[in-house]
């Protein structure tokens, strides 16, 4: 049975729709606890508005959750088009390190939603995996990096990412770190 899509929605709506997710990334980082309400304050928006698009905070939390993880993931091709693998590759990392500090910030509210008896499960992370296997692989076909760099390895080494406070300026540190991982990928490349 083919998967059931939603309907394209007016340009209002969606502008509507991603002003209450900027807000709501905002604000729910700050405090898990952000009533609704003001949400729908900040971001400009009416009760109905807002729960039409968002019944309640779990569909909130785990769309902010998915639309975050999908930005990160389409971000991989867009880059490509754009820039050479290794400044692709390298560039995405920090957007990645944009989005993991984003999911700290968020960690409070995904625990509550998806931590409560029969509450949702959280979205895989598959969209993210498979954006960086995209980026290795052309990486590793231009040469740039070592062969045999998986996913799996890419994460583990940088997982230092989720060691950083969201709280603190963390933009410098992410950054080293993200280079760190870059000169280790060159390492062995047949092109270095």
């Amino acid at each position: 049975m083919p998967q059931q899509t939603d309907p394209p929605r007016r340009s209002d709506a969606q502008r509507n729709r991603e002003r209450i997710l900027e807000v709501a990334v905002i604000e729910l980082s700050r405090c898990a606890d952000t009533p609704l309400s003001a949400i729908a304050r900040k971001a400009g928006v009416g009760q109905g508005t807002f729960y039409r698009n968002f019944p309640n905070r779990e569909s909130l939390v785990l769309e902010i959750y998915r639309h975050e993880m999908q930005q990160v993931a389409d971000s991989a091709d867009q880059l490509l088009a754009a820039r050479a693998p290794e400044e692709a590759l390298r560039a995405w990392m920090d957007r990645l390190s944009e989005f993991a500090m984003t999911k700290a910030g968020l960690a409070d509210a995904i625990r509550q939603v998806t931590g409560a008896p029969g509450g949702p499960a959280k979205p895989s992370p598959t969209p993210v995996a498979r954006a960086a296997e995209l980026l290795l692989r052309a990486n590793e076909e231009a040469g740039t990096i070592r062969p045999g760099v998986g996913p799996d390895d890419f994460f583990l080494a940088i997982a230092g990412l989720w060691q950083l406070d969201p709280g603190d300026d963390w933009r410098p540190r992410a950054a080293r770190l993200m280079d760190l991982v870059m000169d280790g990928l060159r390492a062995g490349a047949p092109r270095g």
